[in-house]
């Protein structure tokens, strides 16, 4: 497996050839590159700056590559705030709070253990945009950098509390309703995949008065399944729910970005859903705050649920969609003074918070709305549109002009009156009670097709009908 390398870091696979892995080679030179651009945007030396934050997942190759990371950084000259077993949106949050210049996380978020790789932020804890992300790229491919002499050398200090600030810091938003949940007593059942969920998640449930069984609970990057948070990966604490004797089922991934409910029937709320029932409990409280008045904005990628839209045209607001990517969704976040965004993945973020997608956020901002209405996450379920998600994908040639075959399917649908076309990423085209979204993978010859309708059998024939058009094309 190749080296993966983009805007956001590098990824890849632990142990074999060099140049074929995540291998400690690559390690520091990207880590140097990465040290290299923040100096050149900071250029200070401790005391007064050059301070970068260090948080891991529980993957089995953290230490080493942790290790790698630190002993690059102490010679670049920085001082290197070592968090230790932390989430991503834990590191995110110690960057700002120790006043850094940026962070490393180290994980490869919900690919399987025999992965890692190293996520970049900057000074504060986001990620960095395509432009800045591609000047890494540039300098670690041009080895353009020198490392800091003997009288300079920086320093690792540690700080294990950042797992308990940020549950404070869940604990003290406006709209978590800690009263209301503690009241409910809630029993949860969580699935934390042998990683960082499993320290910091008890914690949380604790300081909501929730009583909570942990699945996976041991932080030993040994997977018990695939660690990506869908349906087909999740039987075990479904069996568990259908026992009986919970209220709700917590599913994260290995670094708690993604999140997913399972309802006290053992079924899924559906991972697309977590972010739409996020945002119908704040759109509702900021309306009622602002008296009706003024107008609220939320945010998803196009290959999000349409019901988020729904959710947020029924309560007068606006939605207004992002290229897939979080720095993407962040970004047109800013720009329209969105009050809660995310990705249909399971990603919530909540500027109130910070921007960057949150697990903890999510549960005590779901908790809340749970306990305020008095329901089951069953019912709760219920009260959004039931829209079902298709993904396929169409296999090309490595020498198949994509962008000309999206060219021509913008031309194609541009014309018809019951479709709206978006092509800010790939082509998104819009009908009045379905969509379909087509875009090119950056690491394959592949084209992604996604597309929602009412159900699973109109959005796999939309989304069928679509490769049917690029077949034809090509053929053509």
């Amino acid at each position: 497996m190749a080296l993966i390398k983009s805007i956001s870091g590098i990824r890849g696979t632990i142990g074999g050839r060099t140049g074929d892995t995540l291998n400690p080679l690559d390690i520091v030179k990207f880590t140097t590159a990465y040290a290299t651009f923040i100096k050149r945007k900071a250029p200070l030396s401790p005391p007064e700056g050059g301070r970068i934050v260090v948080g891991r997942d529980g993957r089995i190759s953290g230490p080493m590559v942790r290790d790698i990371v630190c002993g690059t950084l102490v010679g670049m000259g920085y001082e290197v705030v070592d968090i230790g077993l932390a989430t991503t949106p834990t590191t995110e949050l110690a960057v700002r709070w120790h006043e850094a210049d940026g962070g490393i996380i180290i994980t490869a978020s919900h690919n399987p253990t025999q992965w890692n790789a190293l996520k970049l932020l900057n000074s504060e804890g986001e990620f960095l945009t395509a432009a800045d992300g591609a000047e890494v790229l540039r300098i670690a491919e041009a080895e353009d950098f020198d490392y800091a002499p003997v009288e300079q050398l920086g320093r690792v200090i540690f700080d294990d509390t950042m797992n308990r600030r940020h549950v404070e810091s869940v604990l003290q938003l406006r709209l978590a309703d800690v009263e209301a949940i503690r009241k409910r007593h809630f029993r949860v059942c969580a699935d934390t995949i042998n990683s960082v969920g499993g320290i910091i998640l008890p914690q949380l449930f604790e300081a909501l008065g929730a009583s909570c069984e942990i699945l996976n609970g041991e932080c030993n990057g040994h997977f018990a399944h695939n660690p990506e948070p869908l349906e087909k990966n999740l039987q075990g604490i479904m069996q568990r729910m259908r026992q009986g004797g919970f209220d709700l089922g917590v599913v994260v991934d290995p670094d708690v970005d993604r999140l997913a409910f399972i309802c006290e029937d053992g079924t899924m709320f559906g991972e697309e859903y977590t972010l739409v029932a996020v945002a119908d409990y704040v759109l509702e409280k900021e309306k009622l705050r602002n008296g009706g008045d003024g107008m609220l904005t939320t945010v998803s990628n196009l290959s999000s649920t349409r019901a988020l839209r729904d959710v947020t045209e029924k309560y007068g607001g606006q939605y207004a969609a992002a290229a897939v990517g979080e720095v993407n969704v962040t970004t047109k976040m800013k720009q329209v003074g969105a009050v809660i965004g995310g990705e249909g993945n399971g990603g919530v973020i909540y500027p109130e918070s910070h921007y960057g997608r949150d697990a903890l956020v999510g549960i005590a901002l779901f908790l809340s709305s749970l306990a305020q209405k008095g329901c089951t996450a069953s019912e709760l379920r219920r009260t959004f549109p039931d829209y079902q998600i298709a993904k396929n994908r169409i296999d090309l040639t490595p020498e198949t002009d994509v962008d000309a075959i999206l060219v021509k399917v913008k031309e194609m649908f541009a014309k018809d009156p019951q479709a709206t076309v978006n092509d800010i990423d790939g082509v998104k085209i819009d009908f009045p009670d379905c969509w379909v979204h087509l875009r090119k993978s950056n690491t394959e010859p592949i084209i992604r097709v996604y597309s929602e309708a009412l159900s699973m059998e109109q959005a796999d024939e939309l989304g069928k009908r679509l490769m049917q058009v690029v077949y034809d094309m090509q053929t053509a």
